[in-house]
């Protein structure tokens, strides 16, 4: 009956200047019209009310507009609908109530640099570079290191087709073998899934084979071809039209890193990177008590000039030149300069972001965060982050197989099951706290090499399709975990870390691979699934749907867990006359209804055509 959201359908500009003027617009059912709509801005702080005014309607709805400046760097705003078929009634992003809120989800607006306009189109592949794909050497031999480059002492080689271990002492130390060489060699595989952006996990020499405990930012591990290898790979993947992004953490460092061990003595200037305390258990601040995990100490001032801002800064060097990324994942970002009582998260976000911007306005920003990551994306700093508190949890909860017993994404609790009701609530409630941009910019995601795999927590071929339809449908980018296409299983991070099988193709299951091309293609070309505005149609215990609107092409998915009853969606509340099917489930129109049947577990996606 009424709505509004941060898409361009109702926001005139996602990215104004500091004062610009923003003309806002709201929509009403033509049969359930309030008197009259305030909106309700904030200037300086204080409350701003202007009138919105009737200004056009479409024979179904009327929509109202107001024009505002975006005095700051934030504007903060809300409608009130009163009187008419409404009261007294206040709508956020939260939705409506008829009684006074607060303004934590209020709709926000950010008079900041936006993130490139490419990355919303995106469709984001992640490989963990050791387990992906091997440029030598047979699959049934023992891994070896390239020609020239020693094995390290803590790596124990596998052969390609054997599985990890999993849970032991040799989690961390298992080599398998894959290469950047590797990942170049199989960029036509990621380019044919629809695939736009390639994430990498780290790259730097390190003491495990996960390198998340980096020995120094200066260069790419021999291990995995070197700095070589890496051009070679940007180079490639630029040339498929595939951007690169890499993986930093800038939270901790390993115990070997360079700076690290220079800052044993005390009188080296890297001593203030860390902070050593000898009331500490290992004498400095590490990451959960892990010793081989160091904390940097970004109230250092020498600290963020060498990690971030400066020219040669370990940030902004591999943003340049033959290897040059396309921008960066932040490993803990969550965690990142906030260490006891102090909290300066939001002070490196933004230096993060302004180094990035001395070398291209063209580059991604995404930061790891595995809660509520709301506080944290204020618009200049992160662009978006990894959704797994306001996605990958509901998508997990209401898909999730009997037979799925595992922890639940850091809770020492199974896996809950929620009906699709609960599903949607909990979306409705992040995406409410969430800045609309910001929205966008982050990563529906379904499995990462932290977790279990999609199939696994799932359990069949149809529940994936139907959580990759939701990745694929829902704001946000969509972000495959180099496997899932072909139905690989695991069910914790390592347990799914397990090598791509490129040498056994009857390990791949084909029909779910087909399924991957044809959301993932529809996906990367659809200005509504990119960018376009969200509205709920229809939400049931086992199937939802919805409709994404965008100025050029409205698109309509339903999901099911279950066979469920058919769905029924009037084309007059979409004003539409038809629906042109695009993937999966069936659907008829029926007396001025879209009839969509529900025979199982699994998605269908449509074009709404208009008049």
């Amino acid at each position: 009956m009424v709505h509004h959201d941060g898409s361009a359908l109702y926001v005139s500009s996602l990215a104004p200047k500091v004062g610009d003027m923003i003309t806002l617009r709201l929509r009403t059912h033509r049969d359930h019209q309030p008197a009259t709509v305030i909106l309700r801005t904030v200037h300086d702080g204080e409350p701003v009310n202007v009138a919105a005014e009737p200004k056009e309607g479409d024979g179904v709805d009327v929509w109202w507009t107001a024009t505002v400046s975006a005095r700051n760097v934030r504007t903060h705003y809300r409608w009130l609908l009163h009187g008419g078929a409404f009261g007294y009634e206040w709508l956020t992003a939260a939705g409506l109530v008829d009684f006074d809120v607060p303004d934590a989800t209020d709709f926000v607006v950010s008079a900041t640099p936006a993130p490139p306009g490419w990355s919303h189109a995106s469709v984001v592949y992640q490989v963990f570079p050791d387990r992906f794909a091997r440029s030598a050497g047979s699959p049934d031999e023992l891994a070896s290191p390239p020609d020239g480059v020693a094995l390290p002492d803590w790596a124990v080689p596998r052969a390609w087709t054997q599985h990890p271990e999993g849970r032991s002492r040799n989690t961390p130390r298992e080599y398998f073998g894959g290469d950047l060489d590797g990942v170049r060699e199989h960029l036509d595989h990621i380019a044919g899934l629809g695939a736009g952006l390639l994430y990498l996990t780290p790259f730097f020499p390190a003491g495990s084979t996960h390198r998340y405990d980096a020995t120094t930012f200066d260069r790419i591990d021999p291990l995995l071809g070197g700095d070589a290898a890496l051009a070679r790979l940007v180079r490639a993947a630029h040339e498929r039209g595939i951007r690169v992004l890499g993986d930093i953490t800038l939270n901790h460092c390993g115990n070997h890193h360079d700076w690290f061990e220079a800052a044993l003595d005390p009188a080296a200037p890297e001593r203030e990177y860390f902070r050593f305390d000898p009331s500490l258990r290992h004498g400095y601040e590490c990451w959960w008590g892990n010793r081989s995990l160091p904390k940097f100490d970004h109230t250092s001032p020498a600290l963020r000039q060498r990690l971030v801002t400066g020219e040669g800064s370990s940030v902004r060097r591999w943003l340049r030149g033959p290897a040059a990324l396309d921008g960066w994942r932040v490993d803990v970002a969550n965690m990142t300069g906030r260490m006891g009582s102090i909290d300066v998260l939001h002070d490196v976000a933004r230096d993060v972001a302004s180094a990035m911007a001395l070398e291209s306005d063209d580059l991604v920003l995404v930061a790891e965060h595995g809660h509520d990551a709301s506080d944290d994306l204020l618009g200049d700093g992160w662009q978006g982050t990894m959704n797994y508190a306001g996605f990958t949890r509901q998508v997990w909860c209401w898909l999730r197989s009997p037979d799925f017993a595992e922890h639940f994404l850091g809770l020492p609790v199974e896996t809950p099951v929620i009906t699709g009701q609960q599903a949607v609530a909990s979306l409705r409630a992040f995406h409410a706290r969430v800045p609309w941009r910001s929205l966008l910019s982050s990563w529906n995601i379904l499995c990462s090499h932290d977790t279990a795999r999609i199939r696994t927590v799932v359990g069949t071929a149809e529940r994936q399709v139907a959580a990759l339809a939701m990745a694929v449908g829902l704001p946000g980018i969509p972000m495959v975990f180099a496997g899932d296409e072909i139905g690989a299983t695991g069910e914790w991070g390592e347990d799914a870390r397990t090598p791509f099988p490129w040498h056994d193709r009857s390990a791949w299951d084909l029909g779910t691979l087909d399924c991957y091309r044809a959301l993932l293609s529809l996906r990367s070309t659809s200005p509504a699934l990119a960018t376009g505005g969200l509205r709920w149609l229809h939400v049931g215990s086992d199937a939802i749907a919805f409709v994404r609107e965008h100025p050029d092409e409205t698109i309509l998915v339903a999901v099911a867990r279950s066979q469920a009853e058919p769905i029924r969606i009037g084309l007059g509340d979409l004003n539409a006359v038809s629906v042109s099917h695009l993937f999966g489930f069936d659907a008829e129109v029926v007396a001025g209804q879209a009839v969509i049947d529900v025979p199982s577990a699994g998605a269908g996606v449509w074009r709404v055509e208009s008049e």
